[in-house]
């Protein structure tokens, strides 16, 4: 009954049909106390899935509003009640409490004043809860990790846009979508209704904005642009909004670590900070919580929307830059303040002691109540007064703490903890090491000895790291693979697919076949064994001749191999505006809107370089194209053909795609190659053995008597050469292109 009044009451407050809709998503009650999130986003995604579109907008946005009033009476609360009288904390010596520190009467004092401090406090936040947010406060409503989680991947915008657009309020869905993009970028689907709302003509370009963007973030980028049109005045407040937004959101995240919310456990355990029994135990437990999630909030400040993770050193980046756009206006005493505060976090750097005597210098005379921002000092201290306590909750109660900060002195970390957290440090993954020279220096012999002519290079492809090679297949053998993709499917193999219809439009049929199923199929009996060995041969062959190419000094391994064919669904190609696969990198996740491309999951990072040998031209559509970072501007387009190998880098710098096919079945081998041998592809390995022929055996058993020791890539042959690593791993998830 609750729930249907509550449902009421907000349809009582939409606008009436034919009215203008609000800007944005602005609030359905201003001023009114907010009501519980988790139960308002139930009923909306309710309401969402009868089609009740108008309730489901209703309710999504009163949800949105709830949470962000909750964590403004949370954040004004806290302010609030740490300045009223007796709610004050005792002051602490800076250094934190040492095993030495016996106990004595000036101890129990201060331990009578801490309790005091701490239940006024507790009286006070009570009483503020109660009045901001009704009965019960914020304990009433409280959030489970699992909805926080879904507000900070902007879920509510994704059924949003959805509800938005069958109400036919274009101009919202858009941006709505938007905001639920910029927080996912790998979200393929959202990808393609971004691309459609451009395409309509009725969406206003104005509509696609980011209705969640933080203040600080929006502040921040406004103040790169005009400096890099030169424009420091104009600059100068929106860098100084950033910075005090950036404080600001600071605060906002440090008072969400003193709610109510439900601590996960596996969060208690990973931190190593659980509950230990006693009352002093339970309470430094967790004190050492609330200050881990305190100090997360730096990284949390600077992380973009969407990202995995932070910009480094992001408020020293700002007074750097706060620092430099004063002194080109002549504001030499505030560029002396921000310098001075940059000095703060590094006493030794160079470049700001260098600043500070050219300031100095022109100034003149000293200037005796000049110095580093009061903000940022107070932060430092109280930074500095966290790390100590979680430093030494480290070292003596066997706590976790990450520090997010690489300015903290080396003074505050005990020094029994220094060596392991620089060894730990110094570690980097394999994957972020750069790429050794490659100097091309075999590529033309093994072509030659292939009979493979090169087409077209990386200068002809507008590019870097591409190139177009003919000659890899002959018709006959596109025949083999073209019919050995055929029999699969008719047996069922749609490696990774439970349905029909391709993972990336609605449009097109796919189906996958590995190098493992082939060969499974081949013992079977469902397939030829001659088809599963060719596809075998092939994709050494393309891996010999990408390294020779690209890393002759490097080898590459084999990543994963996959047979695809993408079919045109006949009745469904009239008006069709997607592509069949969208513009992505294959080791990163590419950001269109920044043009940045981000090595991290849930992209395969360890891919280093990538490869698409057709077997057949016969269909409409499907040419492969490149693009720049923007994923619009093409840079080239290559069309298929049987034994046409395009081959390329799979980093940020080969942004690519497929046109739509639109009539016909169109067939590829594609395969990724990285310098991983840990990631290579271990179903290979298998295959290989299930094809094996009963006298290949004893054969191959000899020549891993006198293994190579020429170290240089030999030139691909019709014969399979031996791998050398027959170690067991467990499969991998399935990757598809």
């Amino acid at each position: 009954m609750l729930r249907l009044l509550r449902l009421l009451l907000l349809l009582l407050l939409l606008p009436p049909p034919g009215s203008p809709e609000p800007p944005g998503l602005a609030p359905l009650s201003p001023g009114a106390p907010p009501q519980a999130p988790d139960l308002l986003y139930a009923d909306g995604l309710r309401a969402y899935a009868a089609g009740a579109w108008a309730p489901a907008v209703a309710l999504l946005r009163e949800a949105l509003r709830s949470q962000a009033a909750l964590g403004r009476a949370r954040q004004d609360c806290g302010a609030r009640c740490a300045a009223e009288p007796g709610a004050a904390l005792p002051a602490v010596l800076p250094d934190a409490p040492g095993p030495e520190s016996g106990p004595g009467p000036a101890q129990g004092a201060w331990e009578r004043l801490l309790l005091r401090a701490a239940l006024r406090r507790a009286e006070c936040l009570t009483q503020c809860g109660a009045q901001r947010l009704g009965p019960g406060g914020a304990a009433r409503l409280r959030v489970g990790s699992a909805l926080r989680d879904a507000f900070r991947r902007r879920e509510p915008y994704n059924y949003l846009q959805r509800a938005y657009y069958q109400m036919k309020k274009l101009d919202l869905a858009a941006a709505a979508a938007h905001t639920f993009f910029v927080a996912n970028p790998t979200h393929l689907q959202m990808r393609e209704d971004m691309a459609k709302y451009r395409r309509m003509s009725r969406v206003r370009p104005q509509s696609f904005r980011d209705l969640e963007t933080p203040p600080h973030w929006a502040a921040y980028d406004d103040g790169l642009e005009l400096l890099g049109r030169q424009e420091a005045g104009q600059a100068l407040p929106r860098l100084e909004k950033a910075l005090q937004e950036s404080l600001a959101q600071m605060e906002s995240c440090r008072a969400g670590c003193e709610g109510p919310e439900e601590q996960q456990r596996e969060e208690e355990e990973e931190e190593g900070a659980g509950s230990q029994g006693g009352l002093y135990e339970t309470i430094a437990g967790h004190w050492i919580r609330v200050l881990q999630c305190r100090q997360r909030c730096v990284g949390d400040t600077a992380t973009r929307p969407g990202r995995s993770f932070p910009v480094p050193d992001f408020l020293p980046s700002q007074l750097r830059r706060l620092h430099e756009a004063h002194a080109q206006v002549g504001n030499l005493s505030q560029a002396m303040e921000n310098v001075l505060s940059v000095l703060l976090f590094y006493p030794e750097d160079e470049a700001a002691k260098k600043a500070l005597n050219q300031y100095q210098a022109q100034l003149g005379e000293p200037r005796p109540g000049l110095g580093p921002r009061e903000d940022i000092r107070r932060f430092i201290l109280r930074s500095l007064g966290e790390k100590r306590h979680l430093y030494y909750a480290m070292e003596h109660l066997g706590a976790s703490f990450k520090d997010p900060d690489p300015w903290t002195p080396a003074a505050v970390i005990p020094e029994a903890l220094r060596e392991k957290l620089r060894e730990d440090q110094e570690k980097r993954p394999w994957d972020h090491e750069p790429p050794q020279p490659k100097p091309l220096t075999h590529w033309k012999d093994v072509l030659l000895l292939e009979g493979v002519t090169l087409t077209q290079d990386a200068r002809q492809l507008n590019g870097s790291e591409r190139v177009v090679l003919d000659g890899l297949l002959t018709p006959a053998e596109c025949g083999v693979l073209l019919q050995l993709a055929k029999d699969a499917a008719e047996a069922g193999a749609r490696s990774g697919y439970r349905g029909r219809r391709s993972p990336h439009t609605p449009h097109e049929r796919f189906e996958g076949l590995t190098v493992l199923k082939a060969a499974q199929l081949a013992q079977a009996g469902s397939v030829g064994s001659q088809g599963a060995k060719l596809l075998l041969e092939v994709s050494e062959r393309v891996r010999t001749l990408t390294q020779a190419y690209f890393s002759p000094e490097r080898p590459l391994h084999l990543s994963f191999t996959h047979l695809v064919c993408r079919s045109a669904i006949e009745g469904e190609q009239d008006q069709r505006m997607d592509l069949s696969h969208p513009v992505h990198a294959d080791n990163c996740v590419l950001d269109p809107d920044t043009g940045d491309c981000w090595r991290e999951p849930p992209a395969y990072t360890y891919r280093d370089y990538s490869g698409l040998l057709y077997l057949n031209d016969d269909f409409h559509g499907g040419d492969l194209f490149f693009t720049e970072p923007n994923a619009l501007t093409v840079t080239a387009q290559v069309r298929p053909r049987c034994g046409r190998l395009v081959a390329f880098s799979s980093g940020g710098e080969n942004p690519h795609g497929v046109w739509a096919v639109t009539r016909g079945r169109r067939c590829a081998l594609a395969l990724w190659h990285t310098w991983a041998p840990e990631h290579r592809e271990q179903e290979w390995t298998e295959a290989k053995e299930l094809l094996k022929e009963p006298g290949e055996e004893e054969e191959e058993e000899e020549e891993e008597e006198m293994p190579s020791r020429d170290p240089s890539p030999e030139p691909p042959s019709r014969r399979l050469p031996r791998v050398q690593d027959k170690a067991g791993k467990p499969p991998r998830v399935r990757e598809e292109l």
